[in-house]
This record gives structure tokens, sequence and C-alpha cells, in this order.
């Protein structure tokens, strides 16, 4: 048996048998990682390369960004720009059948994004949507569904830490550029829930939402503004060059922290506890990074991405279909892998197939975020879809039968997205990203 074949089966037999035991997932992949390097190193070798990388792997400005994102959002979900995205999503919908699942929805779009995660959305939007929902008839089944479907379009759509992982452990891929191509495919998410969510609607005849006037309109748009701008200052200073995505970052937390004291929903006192979780979030998040660089540095010494390329072009040369398995493979790891560690872990097993075929490193990230996102609200470990369950106080079992419409709906998006490079490039291109 070849060196190369012994360490793939070490490697992902060990991290899957510390997984079943029970061990964290940074703390499986770093085991694992350093177990099979110890098959072509000495072991003192393997302890200070190890070391090495660890600490190398930390070294970049980039990677700033992470912690900086994760404070502004925090900082986001506590300062009160949840009820104001809500009313402001309010007016964009009208009075369709189920208003106010689709305002839930269009919150989860624009909260999300600001906020860079599902679990913070879903918590936020159900706790706020799901009694207003309930009150006007809905049923819980329905409102927890649309809720925890809709959550993970603020991960496509920017800012985005996913995009940001996904940039440092492709080479370098533009983050303004990823960023950019997730516009389309999270709109597309949104979209997609939302025709969903109307077919219900009209089926158990939900009601509409009163009528806001004129004058209301303008009044919950002009609230809105604020928050809304601070998208447009990060994502326009990323594109324009003004500044990189840690100087976007740090302007984020300025602006979020200024914003939620002006709504006087933010006191300094709320901060010490707003310091301790973003510091637990981007401990996790970094040892997941550090830990994944180290597997990567495993592979590429054992030459199994290589392998594996070889092996999956040796079933077949043709690009759908190996587009296909890849699509599935992912589907699969997504129903019990979250999405940080799966992005860490098989980026550098999939890019280097895909770009062989002459798919843009671009879109591929776009195409991996998509699928892994249904990851996120499928059991048995899609966090958005435990936090949406709990937040609406129902069991999942539940929820699952009244989700299944949306799983297929986003995958058929999914497929559209994958075989169709135009919606995640088209604004790449056009503003010479790409």
């Amino acid at each position: 048996m070849s060196t190369t074949v012994l360490a793939g089966i070490m490697i992902f037999g060990l991290l899957l048998l510390f997984l079943v035991i029970g061990f964290p997932i940074a703390i499986a992949i770093l085991l694992s990682s350093l177990f099979t390097l110890m098959l072509i190193l000495p072991f003192d070798t393997t302890v200070l390369t190890g070391a090495q990388r660890l600490v190398t792997e930390m070294d970049s400005f980039t990677m700033l960004a992470i912690p900086l994102f994760v404070l502004a959002g925090i900082i986001m979900n506590n300062g009160g720009i949840a009820f104001r995205l809500i009313n402001f999503a309010k007016v964009l919908v009208g009075r369709m059948p189920g208003s106010l699942a689709h305002t839930n929805v269009v919150g989860n779009m624009l909260f999300g994004s600001i906020a860079g995660s599902s679990v913070a959305s879903a918590a936020a939007m159900g706790r706020i949507m799901g009694p207003m929902q309930t009150n006007s008839g809905y049923d819980k089944k329905y409102s927890a569904a649309v809720n925890i479907a809709s959550a993970p379009a603020g991960l496509i759509i920017p800012p985005t830490t996913i995009l940001i992982v996904y940039s440092l452990v492709s080479g370098g891929t533009s983050i303004a550029a990823l960023f950019i191509a997730g516009y389309i495919p999270g709109i597309l998410w949104g979209l997609t829930t939302m025709i969903i969510a109307y077919i219900y609607a009209k089926k158990y005849k939900y009601p509409v939402a009163d009528r806001i006037s004129w004058r209301d309109k303008g009044f919950l748009t002009i609230e809105a503004i604020p928050s809304l701008f601070l998208i447009i200052i990060v994502i326009g200073g990323i594109v324009a060059g003004i500044f990189t995505a840690t100087e976007g970052a740090a302007i984020a937390v300025i602006y979020a922290t200024v914003l939620s004291i002006i709504y006087k929903s933010l006191k300094f006192k709320d901060f010490p506890l707003i310091m301790k979780e973003t510091v637990e979030i981007t401990g996790m998040i970094l040892l997941l990074i550090t830990a994944s660089g180290l597997f990567s540095l495993v592979m590429s010494y054992t030459g199994l991405p290589a392998a594996m390329s070889e092996g999956l072009l040796g079933i077949t040369e043709n690009p759908i279909f190996i587009l296909l398995l890849m699509t599935v493979f992912l589907l699969a790891i997504g129903t019990f892998m979250d999405i940080t560690p799966a992005v860490l872990i098989f980026t550098p097993i999939f890019l280097p197939i895909a770009m062989d075929m002459g798919i843009d490193p671009i879109h591929f990230g776009i195409i991996m975020t998509f699928n892994l996102c249904i990851g996120n609200i499928t059991p048995p470990v899609g966090s958005a879809l435990f936090v949406g369950a709990s937040v609406a106080n129902i069991r999942v079992e539940k929820v699952i039968p009244m989700l299944l419409p949306f799983f297929i709906a986003l995958i058929i998006m999914l497929l559209v997205i994958t075989f169709v490079p135009w919606f995640s490039m088209f604004l790449p291109n056009l503003l010479g990203l790409s």
C-alpha cells in the first residue's frame, strides 16, 4: 500500500473516529493531522513542523477581518438594528399572502448579511417575527420553517466571514470579488424561500399584513437607511479599493458601535459581555483555521489532493458529472459538519479539480458556500435548524416535514448556480474584479 493511500485512510479515518468519540472538531482535525504526519516525518520534526504551521497560519493581516466582523455582528445583534430592518422589510414585501413570512425572509437577508451569522439571524428574526406570526394566525411550523430556511441567505450576501475563510484557504482569491459574487446567489436564495412561503400561504390562506401608509413607509425607510448604509460603506470601500477587508471590518465595528449608541440600544456596560462572546467565537474560528492549515500541510506532503483528483478524473472526465459528484459529496458533508471546517478541509481537495476543469475559483467559492449553507439547515448538525426550532419553541422533527419543499427548491437553485456561472460571475466581471 502506498504512503499516499495509507495517509488518506489514516487522516480521514482518525478524523471520523475522533468526531464519533465526541472530540471538538478543531481538536479532531489537529490530532488526526499530527498522527498522520508521523507517517512521513520523525517525531521531533513532526512536533516542530506542526507548531510552526499553527503559528504561521495565523500570521495574516487578512485574518484580522474575521474577529472584527464577528465583533461588528455581535454589536449589531445587540444594538436594536434588527427591529429597524424588519420594519423596512415590511415596506419591501407589501401586502403579499403570508406577508409576515416574507418580512421574515427579507429581514434574514438584510440582518444576516450585516451580522454575518445564520444562527444570529435565525435567533433575532425568530424572536421578533415568531410571536407576530403566531398572533396573526400563522402555524408555528410554517413560521419556524420560513425563518430557518431563509437564515443562511446572509452567509452568502456580504459581508460574510465564510468567504474570507475561503479566500485564505484557496490561496488568496480576491475577497472583493467573492463578496460581489455572493449578491445574486444570496438574493436568489431569499427569493426561492419566498416562492415556497408564498405557495404555502396561498394554500393555507394566511393573512396579509395591515396596509402601511406612504407616510409611514417613508419614515420606516429613512429610519433603516443608517443600518443599510453600513453595507454600502464596507462593501463599496472594499470593492473600490479604498480600504482592505480588514480595514473595512474595523470601520464596521466603529460604525455599528456609534449607531447602536445613537439608537440608545447599547450601553457601555454591555461591552464586557460583547467582547467575551467575540473572543469565544473568534477563538473557535481561528483554532479551526490553524488546525486546518496543518491538515492541508499533511495533504500536500502526502500528495492526497493530487491522488484524489486523479481518482475522480479516473472515474470520468465529464465536467458536469464531476461537478455533480462534488455537489452530492458536499451536500452530504454539510449535513454533519459546520460550514467553516468543511470549507477549510475540502477546498484544498476540490478546488484544484475544479480549476483543472476551467472553473473560476470565485465561482467555486460561491458553489461551496451555497452548498454547505443548505447543510446549515439540515439535520443532524444544522445549527440554524436547531436554533430556529428552539426560538420557535417547537420540536425539530415537527419542522422538518414543512422544510422539505424548501430543501428541494434550494437544491434546484444550487444546481442552477453551479452549472450557470453567470449568476456568480456577472457582477465581478462587470466591475473588473475577475
